[in-house]
């Protein structure tokens, strides 16, 4: 059950990228507070299906919606959508991300645009979509999921690593903007979640470290050696400080870059 001051009753969330991991997990939480959550994914069906059982576990309104970040007419048209169908729009978690991993003089210019377009254009997009719809109640809560890697550096990711820097920065411009209307932005930088985007990068560490080892080992030595808590984190961790981060009681905390790393970014 959430805490008592994370009530979201009678909210409406907008997640992207929801239909697994880091943002299936946040949807559900939101939904757990009490707010009807709209679930943005590439894939359709699996954002439907991902709704239905949240809808399902916690009697909440949740909908699955087809949508591509990179396409700002769309987001927009969808957006607009989810606040007629739902009655407004007061919470948007941008969490759509990507990942490709080369070395730099390797990377391919597509996987740059690719990781550019999903990790950041669409941050973009979606808050500009978003952003009358909070305006018009004076409130709303923006969350974007950066990464640690919007703070430090790892080798072999400079799209992703750029992307998460600049959402970083957009996140405090957005802030400025917002602090009128009552609208906070703030910045997730959450260090390994064990997801399907960690997961994808294991025969590429593999790889990586000489072809000699397991994924398992692989993942450990690329992501754990640089937390000293040595553990992968939960995507509820980073579902539950999104909740909060949409909560009354967080109303004073925007243009923030929150770490959630086991001290990764600490040294």
């Amino acid at each position: 059950m959430p805490a008592d001051f994370i009530d979201l009753t009678g909210r409406v969330s907008i997640v992207t990228g929801a239909a697994h991991g880091i943002g299936a997990a946040t949807a559900l939480e939101l939904a757990r507070a009490g707010s009807a959550v709209a679930l943005f994914d590439l894939d359709g069906d699996e954002a439907s299906h991902a709704a239905a059982g949240i809808e399902a576990e916690t009697g909440v309104t949740a909908r699955g919606y087809a949508v591509d970040v990179r396409k700002a007419e769309l987001v927009k048209q969808m957006c607009d959508a989810v606040a007629e169908d739902f009655g407004s729009l007061d919470h948007l978690i941008n969490n759509a991300g990507i990942q490709h991993v080369a070395p730099l003089p390797e990377f391919p210019d597509t996987a740059w645009d690719d990781v550019i377009a999903v990790n950041l254009d669409g941050v973009f997009y979606a808050t500009k979509a978003a952003w009358p719809h909070m305006v018009a109640r004076n409130r709303g809560r923006i969350v974007n999921m950066a990464s640690v890697h919007g703070i430090v550096a790892s080798p072999y990711k400079p799209a992703y690593v750029a992307a998460k820097h600049a959402v970083v920065g957009f996140t405090r411009a957005a802030a400025l903007e917002g602090a009128d209307h009552g609208i906070t932005v703030n910045a997730v930088c959450p260090g390994a979640v064990m997801t399907d985007l960690v997961r994808a990068q294991a025969p590429y560490l593999v790889r990586t470290y000489g072809g000699d080892i397991g994924e398992d080992e692989a993942l450990e030595r690329a992501f754990l050696d640089a937390m000293p808590s040595k553990t992968f984190i939960d995507p509820q961790e980073v579902a539950q400080l999104c909740a909060y981060l949409c909560s009354d009681a967080a109303r004073s905390i925007t243009g923030a870059p929150i770490s959630i790393d086991g001290g990764w970014a600490a040294h």
